[in-house]
């Protein structure tokens, strides 16, 4: 008699990959396309779609250079862990989480959002001088 074992379907790995203008506009339309990748992938986007909104944001407001655009690139691992990429022109200015006492302060709030909806997060060099932050979602 012999023995059959269950299939096991692995799904491959996804990626998408966007290059948008370094304006509001483009950071909004970032995390649209991630709510819409996301839905076409049958994953969900809400968490996702704070962290890219608060990513692109800063890489329009803190990593613009004129003339120079940000991308934006999810994979989904076979695994669904979701890692997400932002990459600016501006590899000099290095993200920060302000410390607590600066809670006051008009702005730095986005990266303890991401704090909150990911499961980890960092930044990494860039070819031509600029840097990437990331963030990855695990299920």
């Amino acid at each position: 008699m012999s023995q059959k074992s269950p299939t096991r379907t692995v799904l491959p790995t996804r990626h998408f990959a966007v290059q948008l203008s370094s304006t509001r506009r483009g950071a909004r339309l970032a995390r649209l396309l991630t709510e819409r990748q996301l839905d076409e992938w049958g994953e969900p986007h809400e968490s996702a779609a704070q962290v890219v909104a608060e990513l692109a944001s800063n890489a329009v407001r803190h990593g613009r250079v004129p003339g120079r655009d940000f991308r934006l690139r999810l994979k989904l691992g076979a695994d669904r862990t979701l890692r997400i990429e932002v990459t600016d022109a501006r590899g000099d200015r290095l993200p920060r989480v302000p410390d607590p006492g600066e809670g006051d302060a008009e702005g730095g709030r986005g990266l303890r959002i991401v704090e909150a909806y990911a499961d980890r997060w960092g930044v990494g060099d860039a070819p031509a001088g600029a840097k990437t932050v990331w963030a990855e979602l695990v299920p």
